[in-house]
């Protein structure tokens, strides 16, 4: 097995991590009266999420891509950076973070950690990702398609997570 593929076996078992910590959010939300919002949209991007990472070993494997150090330590660096931003949104958020659209009626905006800076953190560290794990083995393609693909449902995302979290603010 080739570092790269287990770099992207652990990414995906992160990825794993990641739902079962969105699961225990969503029941946490759910069960204070929280919402869902385009929930439509969520197979979309579980689906685009998945087809990264099968990406990233398909064109690495099919197509002979090499492995170029500067690139790719570059990337694998930015790669490392967007786990920590995720991890740090998760903590932050704490049992209100998960990969839905779940909100809860009357609690404020979470405005520490990450969120002082950026409204949405977490967005960032998966288009850093989805731009940087294929590219640390020079999958430019994959690169190329998924932040193609995943831009276009940000504006989906972005615009149904603001008008929820706007209908839902405190008054």
């Amino acid at each position: 097995m080739s570092a790269y593929t287990l770099l992207v076996l652990l990414v995906a078992a992160e990825r794993l991590l990641e739902l079962v910590a969105a699961r225990r959010g969503a029941r946490w939300s759910f069960a204070r009266g929280g919402t869902e919002h385009g929930a439509g949209h969520y197979p979309v991007m579980v689906l685009l999420h998945a087809g990264l990472l099968a990406g990233c070993l398909a064109e690495v494997h099919l197509a002979g891509r090499g492995f170029t150090p500067a690139l790719g330590g570059t990337m694998l660096g930015l790669v490392l950076a967007a786990q920590v931003l995720r991890w740090w949104c998760v903590g932050t958020l704490g049992p209100r973070w998960n990969t839905r659209v779940i909100v809860v009626p009357g609690l404020p905006l979470v405005d520490r950690g990450p969120y002082r800076v950026l409204r949405h953190p977490n967005y960032l560290a998966v288009v850093v990702e989805g731009a940087a794990l294929p590219l640390v083995h020079g999958a430019w393609l994959t690169a190329l398609c998924f932040s193609l693909a995943n831009a276009a449902l940000l504006v989906v995302r972005l615009r149904c997570e603001n008008a929820a979290l706007a209908a839902a603010a405190p008054a």
